[in-house]
């Protein structure tokens, strides 16, 4: 069983990583900072990055919701 605060620690983890990889994702706002970098030749290989963080990131997140579910119906 986790302890609440790393439980904490992983959902915070989870969401920040989400909303990162989602702003990433769905947003030309990557592909802008690649291109003024001067490395828009990246852009092409982005999905093969961003598209597995953002799963892992869903996943930790919905692994930290359930466990924290879980210690909140023992303490009950």
């Amino acid at each position: 069983m986790m302890n609440q605060s790393s439980n904490k620690n992983l959902l915070k983890i989870g969401i920040i990583g989400t909303v990162i990889s989602a702003v990433c994702c769905f947003t030309p706002l990557l592909v802008v900072l690649l291109g003024v970098a001067g490395l828009g030749a990246l852009t092409g290989y982005l999905d093969y990055i961003l598209l597995p963080a953002l799963s892992l990131f869903v996943i930790i997140m919905i692994f930290a919701l359930v466990q924290k579910q879980i210690n909140s119906k023992e303490y009950c």
